[in-house]
């Protein structure tokens, strides 16, 4: 089986039969009243995996994390870490730890004793508390500044503390709740991939809540979407985008051009698309769907090329008019509206400082795009 992007093979125990589940969602619901924020949930989680619950605001994703911390009890359904049953355990008995939003530092204690606090909390002996605290310094880089406040730290230093404060304990599980939200992009993305490096050299679980949906793609293993507080798709983040399993799941991660239509002749995955404006499509990637089907067509921006010329020997050719033009620096968008009236995103990297085929406004242009860049959505 060919791969899809570059997915991380040494490690995929969800691919082995033999495996056991570190964390199980085993058909948990939550109930607010009347109102369900969990759905009769199931979910997987394996040992030292770092993985992604990925959604909207008010989807459920937050609530599964502080379940699973003990903040709430689930309505129905069971919890389990290592095979042991979390329900009527209380947050402080679980051997996991949670990092929240706010930081949620101490304002008037200094560096190394915001790190240190749960550990004198818990009886540890001072010599030891001051090597870990001094471990924990070192591992996210901030014993210059062990003896400061937070509020003598910038807005990284604050969340590297909060993570240092977090794992301290060394729990098995660490839950991070939005943990990048308060920094801006450039930080951000700095400290997604500490955030990995962290996870590695310690070699914990990691399970965190995200809206965001490049964060989730960059950091974790695999992602479960959720929507209304059911899983759509668990998948590595390659999988995700290139192979995704319904219309909501394509349009939620990444931008995507969707056809809707008809399969008008299928033959072992490969088949014809009737769109029904006077476009057909042909695509590799229609799997198992039936001749009559109504399917959908999804296909990312990148696997769309623009030109001026109809390309030569092109299997998808479509012709429109340039309506739209966004140039973002290292790469350029297009919007394309189709002689039918569908209209198309198109994204073109500027790995040249010259472009050779230049394209401007209302110029007529062709959209193309080969049978296997995109993946046909039954659901």
């Amino acid at each position: 089986m060919k791969s899809l992007g570059s997915i991380r093979r040494d490690f995929a125990p969800w691919n082995d039969p033999k495996a056991k589940p570190y964390i199980q969602f085993d058909n948990v619901t939550k109930k607010f009243g009347d109102f369900t924020a969990v759905n009769n949930l199931s979910l997987t989680i394996f040992e030292r995996e770092f993985f992604a619950l990925l959604g909207a605001s008010g989807c459920g994703k937050s609530t599964l994390l502080r379940m699973l911390a003990g903040f709430e009890e689930p309505t129905a359904g069971r919890i389990l870490l290592d095979g042991q049953d979390l329900r009527g355990i209380p947050p402080y008995r679980r051997p996991v730890n949670m990092m929240f939003q706010s930081y949620a530092l101490f304002p008037h204690m200094t560096v190394e004793n915001n790190i240190a606090f749960g550990l004198k909390q818990d009886g540890m002996p001072k010599p030891e508390i001051a090597a870990r605290v001094g471990e924990m310094l070192k591992l996210v880089k901030l014993e210059q500044f062990a003896k400061r406040k937070p509020h003598q730290l910038s807005g990284g230093q604050r969340q590297r503390v909060a993570l240092a404060r977090s794992v301290a304990k060394r729990p098995k599980v660490l839950l991070l709740d939005e943990p990048l939200g308060a920094l801006d992009k450039k930080l951000r993305e700095e400290t997604q991939f500490e955030l990995m490096d962290l996870q590695q050299s310690l070699g914990l679980t990691f399970v965190v809540v995200t809206h965001d949906q490049e964060e989730a793609m960059t950091m974790a293993d695999r992602i479960a979407i959720i929507d209304k507080g059911e899983v759509m798709q668990v998948a590595t983040p390659a999988e995700v985008y290139e192979a995704p399993g319904s219309r909501f799941v394509a349009g939620f991660v990444g931008n995507v051009n969707m056809f809707e239509g008809k399969i008008a002749r299928g033959d072992a995955g490969a088949a014809s698309i009737d769109t029904g404006n006077g476009i057909t499509i042909r695509t590799e990637n229609a799997g198992n769907a039936a001749t009559g089907a109504a399917v959908a067509f999804a296909i990312r921006p990148e696997k769309i090329k623009v030109s001026s010329k109809k390309p030569a020997g092109a299997v998808n050719a479509i012709e429109g008019e340039v309506y739209d033009i966004a140039y973002l620096g290292d790469m350029t968008v297009y919007h394309v509206r189709l002689d039918g009236g569908h209209v198309v995103r198109a994204s073109t990297m500027n790995a040249e400082r010259i472009t050779e085929d230049p394209l401007s406004w209302n110029d007529r242009a062709w959209v193309s795009f080969r049978p296997d860049a995109g993946v046909v959505l039954t659901r």
